[in-house]
């Protein structure tokens, strides 16, 4: 991995599980700057990390890339203040939900070469996956020191229009909810069945995980998979039945187009 030096404006969960990878995959902890509001929270990431703290206005003036890891709330303040600093910095990394390279150039008061990142929590154990785009002024060598500083929380994948990411947020980025959300119903049915609760949390764990490798590691499609495990007459076939019955796909679309729109409702709404 490039040792550039990297500086993080925040250290919450996502920026303090992007450090952790990073270091993780041999990255030097010296090479990493982090300032945040919080000095708790900076103090606490320093101490068990081993990385460097320092002021923004410090981290702008040596920092090769900056990675704006806070809160969209407050993303405006600290492009304001970044552009205030005058900083030296051309390349920024933004994982902030809804916030549009247009916007941050606008608040940066500069044209600058800008990678925005669409993670999902499941990046603060490092299994995240995570969309990306670039916008023009980006690099080739800048292209892949950003891959390869989300690498280290899960997968990638490079997006060729800025508008992907509200679809990203709607699939990934809410995703793990959904998951969850079917493991909670299959858990509550399981217990209302007999099953004790940890024995039924268990096999529903292992079982989400086990699909998932199987998918992630076979040439065969999810449908192929599905069909594999769907034996005419069988108990699946039942359980399919019932869902394909009550319209999963039908809700399935309306739920993905649902969390699209509104991640293009909360873009508006920040920008505005």
């Amino acid at each position: 991995m490039k040792e550039a030096v990297i500086g993080f404006i925040g250290a919450g969960n996502m920026a303090s599980s992007i450090i952790r990878g990073l270091i993780d995959a041999g990255k030097k902890p010296s090479s990493i700057f982090v300032t945040d509001i919080d000095e708790s929270k900076l103090e606490f990431l320093a101490d068990e990390a081993g990385i460097k703290t320092a002021s923004t206005k410090e981290i702008c003036n040596f920092a090769e890339v900056l990675v704006l890891a806070v809160k969209p709330q407050v993303m405006k303040v600290v492009c304001l203040e970044i552009a205030n600093i005058g900083v030296t910095t051309q390349f920024m990394i933004s994982v902030a939900a809804g916030i549009r390279t247009a916007q941050l150039e606008h608040w940066l008061n500069k044209k600058t070469a800008i990678v925005r990142c669409m993670p999902n929590t499941p990046a603060l154990i490092g299994e995240g996956a995570t969309g990306l785009f670039a916008n023009n002024l980006v690099n080739k060598s800048q292209k892949e020191l950003a891959q390869s500083i989300m690498d280290a929380v899960g997968i990638t994948v490079w997006l060729s229009n800025e508008e992907d990411i509200d679809t990203v947020t709607a699939l990934s980025g809410s995703g793990p909810a959904y998951f969850f959300l079917l493991m909670e119903a299959m858990q509550e049915v399981a217990q209302e069945l007999g099953l004790e609760q940890e024995v039924a949390e268990s096999l529903i764990c292992q079982t989400a995980i086990g699909a998932s490798q199987l998918a992630r590691k076979t040439e065969d499609s999810t449908v192929t998979l599905r069909k594999k495990v769907t034996s005419p007459g069988g108990t699946t076939e039942r359980a399919v039945g019932e869902f394909e019955g009550g319209n999963l796909r039908g809700l399935v679309r309306n739920a993905l187009i649902a969390a699209k729109n509104r991640s293009i409702e909360l873009s508006e709404d920040l920008s505005n």
